[in-house]
């Protein structure tokens, strides 16, 4: 893609130079202990901010972008599986680098390194907390202060998720390329066909959905969504191993992914929300699979002050009383290396 517009195919986010994203739902960890990685419960609708200019509200339309629909403390994470070649990818969550827990920034930078290196990240299930761990991202509404953005900067002005593609530099990608035909030129001569990439965790078919949704007796849930986080969960960030100098130094584009409940949803769209979140301790008694994944070739970054100091939401929406049943050694499953519609942009 060379036109610098984001497009939306199905349910996933074209970004300029060749990124794909999806939002993927997930079973919500106990805030405490440190846990193999949830599986994949299906991904999440997205839809253009466009498309609705008589439904969303004045501020998204500023602000253009997409949206998708997402319950109070429930868990996400986001897939690259089927990005096509090397970017650097910022993550923001109420404009909070997930990575490095810095203010969002219109450049890349290596102290601390604010972006994730794709494909060799083949997803991203929370903020960076080091150690070969991150912790989940979990919705809540703004205006309670549980958000990372909230307990960051002070304040919970933006919400949703920020997305920022960099390709390579000409001169690097060049570099890329003529190593790829290289490679592919070994593999025809082996008979051996090039890898295929990263790939998510395997999507596991869900459970019956409880009745209620998770948090019907907390707070009111506001219009507005942001991200904060639960529990610890195996997965590394990388550092990158290229010098920042092989990146454009301007992105290549950019998306504003609003979080909206699920009454909102059905009131701006028409549609009806995906089902409510399906209980965990029901996934891992049918014996269904979690997933654990190590590069040991790879690096990962350490967490920085401002993201270890940020709280899980049970601090300000009360503790989890979803009963937690730990799954068997045998269902965590080790992994290895694994033209839609253009997206309107806007102020922001």
């Amino acid at each position: 893609m060379t036109d610098g517009i984001v497009r939306v195919e199905g349910n996933t986010l074209r970004l300029p130079g060749g990124v794909a994203v999806r939002f993927v739902r997930t079973l919500r960890l106990p805030e405490s202990g440190t846990h193999p990685l949830p599986p994949g419960l299906g991904e999440f609708p997205v839809r253009r901010v466009a498309d609705f200019p008589d439904t969303v509200p004045e501020a998204w339309r500023a602000r253009g972008g997409v949206m998708l629909p997402v319950y109070l403390r429930e868990a996400m994470w986001l897939s690259f599986a089927g990005t096509a070649r090397p970017a650097a990818l910022q993550v923001g969550v109420g404009k909070v680098c997930a990575v490095s827990g810095e203010p969002w920034s219109d450049r890349l930078s290596r102290d601390p390194q604010n972006y994730l290196v794709l494909p060799r990240q083949p997803w991203l299930d929370g903020i960076n907390s080091g150690s070969g761990t991150v912790r989940q991202f979990v919705a809540v509404p703004l205006g309670l202060g549980a958000t990372v953005e909230g307990q960051v900067t002070g304040e919970e002005m933006w919400g949703g998720v920020q997305l920022r593609s960099f390709p390579l530099a000409p001169e690097a990608l060049a570099r890329w390329r003529e190593a790829e035909r290289r490679r592919a030129l070994l593999s025809a001569r082996r008979r051996v066909p090039p890898g295929a990439g990263f790939g998510g965790p395997p999507a596991a078919a869900p459970l019956p959905a409880p009745s209620a949704p998770l948090g019907a007796g907390g707070p009111r849930a506001a219009v507005a969504m942001g991200l904060g986080v639960g529990g610890s969960m195996r997965q590394e960030v990388y550092a990158d191993e290229r010098p920042v100098t092989d990146w454009a130094e301007e992105p290549a584009g950019r998306v504003f992914v609003h979080l909206v409940t699920p009454p909102e949803w059905r009131r701006i769209t028409g549609e009806a929300p995906p089902p409510s979140p399906v209980d965990r301790a029901a996934y891992t008694g049918a014996g269904l699979p979690w997933f654990d994944y190590y590069d040991q070739d790879a690096d990962d970054l350490a967490p920085t002050a401002a993201l270890e100091a940020v709280e899980p939401v049970g601090a300000w929406l009360g503790d989890d009383h979803e009963p937690w049943t730990p799954p068997e050694d045998h269902q965590v499953k080790p992994l290895g290396d694994p033209a839609g519609k253009p997206v309107e942009d806007g102020d922001w």
